[in-house]
């Protein structure tokens, strides 16, 4: 049975992205697994900290509670959900969780209304989506499921052997009959002759049943480029690479990726290179 996660912090971007994973696993007949870290903070003066831990681990399994209820009874009456409220760092409890359940997807709220909380939410985000092991979806606060019919992949061409998770990709595609578009973010100021070699492989990898279809973004900010594109063509889950070599490491250390991710409408997905399998070219 397909699980998904999502971590929450009961911030509204969280709350929305439950309620976006819930409506997601109801689509492909999976399990909601909901799962609240907490930290306990350094205590002065005379309150002792077993006593803050334990309001705060109240307060949490409370607002856990909610939650659950909040979501709409034609969602929660057919999705076995599980609850788990834990102590500890956000990225290592996560990984744990992870690593328990091997989740189809981790799902996060991506964006705040306000700049601190936009802060709060794309650290997370961000951080889980450059290194978890496992499939990260970042929901944008507005954002609402109704289908997956368009995917979009950005990719520059580069390495698609060693850069693309083609086994996953096409999971997901085949689990919501999706389209797959890709978004070729190469420099189009200078002429890669691997692009159409590098494209050949790419489809042979997906296999004939997954026919996509290429565009080029031919926009000077290519994370804005993405945007728009996404925005522009109805795509409704925009797939980016946080370990790719060339693409990902300059929107990492250029703030792209926090720009697509705190800026977009559309749920960005990252999936690391640990996904990355060998596949059989032909």
């Amino acid at each position: 049975m397909k699980t998904i996660l999502v971590a929450t912090d009961f911030s509204p971007a969280a709350s929305n992205a439950v309620k976006y994973a819930a409506e997601m696993a109801l689509s492909i007949h999976a399990d909601l697994y909901l799962l609240h870290i907490y930290q306990v903070p350094v205590v002065y003066f005379d309150i002792p900290v077993a006593l803050a831990a334990d309001d705060i681990q109240y307060d949490a399994e409370k607002n856990m509670s909610k939650l659950k209820e909040e979501l709409p009874a034609t969602t929660k009456d057919q999705l076995y959900i599980e609850t788990v409220v834990k102590e500890g760092s956000f990225f290592d409890e996560l990984k744990t969780a992870c690593e328990y359940k091997q989740p189809y997807v981790v799902v996060v709220g991506s964006q705040g209304k306000t700049s601190a909380e936009r802060l709060i939410y794309g650290s997370h985000a961000l951080h889980a989506m450059k290194h978890l092991e496992w499939p990260v979806i970042a929901v944008p606060r507005n954002a609402t499921f109704s289908n997956i019919k368009r995917i979009g992949l950005a990719c520059d061409f580069n390495d698609v052997l060693g850069t693309v998770p083609v086994e996953e990709i096409k999971v997901l595609v085949s689990d919501f009959n999706a389209e797959l578009h890709i978004l070729n973010t190469g420099s189009k100021d200078e002429y890669n002759p691997e692009v159409p070699n590098q494209s050949v492989l790419l489809q042979k990898m997906l296999g004939k049943d997954i026919v996509p279809v290429y565009h080029f973004i031919t926009s000077n900010n290519t994370d804005e480029g993405i945007i728009h594109f996404a925005e522009a063509n109805n795509i409704d889950l925009l797939i980016v690479l946080p370990r790719h070599h060339s693409l990902i490491d300059k929107l990492i250390h250029s703030s792209h990726t926090r720009h697509l991710v705190l800026h977009s409408h559309v749920p960005v997905a990252a999936f690391n290179h640990h996904f990355i399998k060998s596949s059989e070219v032909i």
